[in-house]
């Protein structure tokens, strides 16, 4: 059985995006944990951190059913939510206004018109969830961006071992049953860098979109001075927008904004 695909990465966070509006993927041979993990697979698949379903969708514009590498369905991915985005606009599914499904909820996102912007890369920003579920925890702060993160503060976060480091956090009982993603934040000169672990994963990805999210807000709840917009990751740079009602002690109008960019396609 054949199965077509296409490849979109947003800041280095890459996926494989499956046209599966005909529900045909129940009946591929790829339709398991183990076949979504081999799809993701570096040396052996295709390669990404996670992999996408575009589906019909009965409320909205799409439904985008997510899943990360090792092969399980995921929570709320951000940069992949800005993937999908331009892959449905790219594929002629939408306009540059949008409504979508996720497993947290409805979405909106917009293709932004600039210099920039050609048949392969676009400007998207994309509208998260609000964010009512955060709190201080130790050295760091714990918030559920639409994906649990545990956001920690460092002087210098080159020097950190996200893999070795991250991992400890992710499996600590602290955050069991279910674990968490883990930042490694440094403020300098008013510019927030974000270093990722990513569950589902298993290592640092060059950018986690719901991972800059909540690290934004965990600067903000600190105190820190944020001086420049965007938040500079390995992949590159994302920007990140929230309002805070304080009497109702939640973040409202949380939007991820950044580049997504088609890179492939192909059939196996």
């Amino acid at each position: 059985m054949a199965v077509e695909f296409q490849k979109y990465q947003g800041t280095g966070n890459d996926f494989i995006i499956i046209n599966d509006t005909d529900n045909a993927f129940k009946n591929s041979p790829y339709n398991s944990q183990a076949g979504i993990k081999l799809l993701c697979d570096r040396n052996f698949g295709i390669g990404s951190d996670g992999l996408m379903l575009f589906q019909k969708s009965d409320i909205a514009d799409f439904k985008m059913k997510y899943y990360n590498s090792d092969g399980n369905e995921g929570s709320m991915c951000g940069n992949g939510g800005r993937c999908i985005a331009a892959f449905a606009y790219n594929n002629g599914y939408t306009e540059e206004s949008m409504h979508f499904e996720a497993i947290d909820g409805k979405h909106s996102a917009d293709i932004l018109k600039d210099e920039n912007d050609n048949e392969n890369s676009h400007n998207v920003i994309l509208k998260m969830q609000d964010i009512s579920d955060f709190k201080e925890h130790k050295n760091g702060y714990y918030i559920n961006s639409g994906s649990p993160h545990y956001v920690i503060f460092l002087s210098e976060n080159e020097r950190v071992d996200v893999a070795e480091t991250g991992r400890k956090i992710r499996h600590s009982e602290d955050f069991m049953p279910g674990g968490t993603n883990v930042n490694f934040v440094q403020s300098t000169n008013g510019l927030l860098h974000v270093r990722t672990y990513e569950r589902g994963v298993e290592r640092e990805t060059l950018s986690c979109g719901t991972g800059v999210v909540a690290s934004a807000i965990a600067a903000y709840l600190s105190g820190k001075t944020i001086k420049k917009p965007q938040i500079k990751t390995p992949g590159g740079n994302l920007y990140v927008n929230f309002f805070h009602n304080k009497e109702k002690k939640i973040f409202t109008d949380v939007a991820l904004k950044g580049p997504a960019n088609f890179v492939f396609k192909g059939v196996i």
